[in-house]
């Protein structure tokens, strides 16, 4: 009779007990068919070649040795070559106005008439005394001969004639004084004055100024001054009229440098028959200067700014017009003139530098040129 409480053995019930080589059989079994499975396929990869990429179409530059023009760009006025306050002499009342606002005049117009009938009538007296002066100068001069008359009465007569035709000249002048007239041909600005109204010596009248040349006004650093010289050009633009641009020619020169901004000023002569400028605007001056020979120049498109600095890609090879292996040069760049940048280091004479599609290639890739632009000599 069996005891309840034993515990039953696997052999009891029929099972076989498990062996433990069972189990590492099945994990090497499955470690093998992985194995061959990955050995499979490398042997696979291995045979075959992958495609090889097309190359990467752009567009390139020789780079060559040129002439980069060089400006200064300051801010200047513009100020009419002929210009004046129009003002009265001497004292008096407006009695005759003789222009409108805004009117183009010649030179020796008659603009404001002053009263002047007194110094009317006083001429009149005087060439009276003068016309009698000279009678009894002529009278003298055929009495003197005979006797009649003494050397000493004829001095006087000729003193009388002369004194009394200088009182006519000066009534002349004054009587000129009470006519404003245009000392030079050119526009009138706003009228400042009403006919009737009593004007002082000095009081403004209206402005007249000749604006078919005007003055460019500008100054510039004083460590440009050897390279400032007279006739050179300037280029003249404003916002009054985008994109036009005006063309001055440098006429003077200071002969000083201020002492609180160490600039040196420079005055410009500018064509302006059509009047489009008026004196007084502002406006942007670029001053050329002497060209800077023989640099290295690409378009900013080449140029590749990055937080390593600045790159070009290079085309390598035999054939590098046409084709080649894009290499990714370090450069340096300078200044900047329009759409030319200097390169001063890291590329020379006769590289061919990707100026489009650069984006695209990697570096070491290949490449081909489609469009090619020579460099300047």
């Amino acid at each position: 009779m069996s005891n309840p409480s034993s515990p039953v053995r696997p052999e009891d019930r029929g099972f076989a007990p498990r062996r433990p080589w069972a189990a590492l059989i099945a994990v090497a079994t499955v470690v093998v068919i992985f194995a061959a499975l990955f050995a499979w396929r490398t042997w696979r990869n291995a045979g075959s070649v992958p495609p090889e990429r097309p190359p990467v179409a752009v567009a390139a530059m020789v780079v060559a040795p040129m002439a980069m023009p060089v400006s200064l760009k300051a801010v200047g006025s513009l100020s009419a070559v002929r210009e004046v306050l129009l003002s009265p002499e001497t004292a008096g009342r407006v009695v005759a106005i003789g222009f409108e606002a805004g009117a183009k005049v010649e030179a020796g117009a008659k603009l404001v008439q002053l009263y002047d009938a007194p110094e009317r009538a006083d001429r009149a007296a005087a060439l009276a005394r003068a016309n009698l002066a000279r009678t009894q100068l002529e009278r003298a001069t055929t009495l003197v001969p005979t006797g009649a008359e003494s050397r000493a009465m004829l001095d006087q007569r000729s003193a009388e004639r002369d004194q009394a035709l200088a009182e006519v000249q000066q009534l002349d002048a004054r009587i000129d004084q009470k006519q404003i007239r245009a000392p030079f041909a050119g526009t009138l600005g706003i009228r400042l004055i009403n006919l009737g109204q009593y004007l002082n010596p000095g009081d403004a009248i209206a402005t007249l100024s000749d604006s078919s040349e005007l003055f460019v006004n500008f100054s510039v650093p004083q460590q440009h001054l050897p390279q400032l010289r007279e006739g050179g050009t300037v280029r003249v633009t404003t916002d009054a009229f985008p994109g036009r641009t005006f063309t001055a020619r440098v006429n003077a020169v200071e002969s000083r440098v201020s002492r609180d901004t160490r600039n040196i000023a420079v005055q410009a002569l500018l064509s302006n028959p059509d009047g489009a400028l008026r004196p007084g605007m502002h406006v942007a001056a670029e001053l050329e200067l002497p060209p800077e020979e023989n640099v290295l120049v690409v378009p900013p498109t080449a140029i590749q700014a990055t937080a390593m600095g600045d790159s070009v890609i290079v085309v390598r090879g035999p054939e590098a017009k046409t084709r080649g292996q894009a290499d990714h040069v370090r450069v340096e760049v300078g200044r900047r003139s329009g759409e030319k940048v200097i390169v001063t280091r890291g590329l020379e004479v006769g590289d061919v530098v990707v100026t489009e599609g650069q984006l695209r290639v990697p570096p070491g890739a290949q490449v081909q040129v489609t469009q090619l632009q020579p460099g300047e000599e």
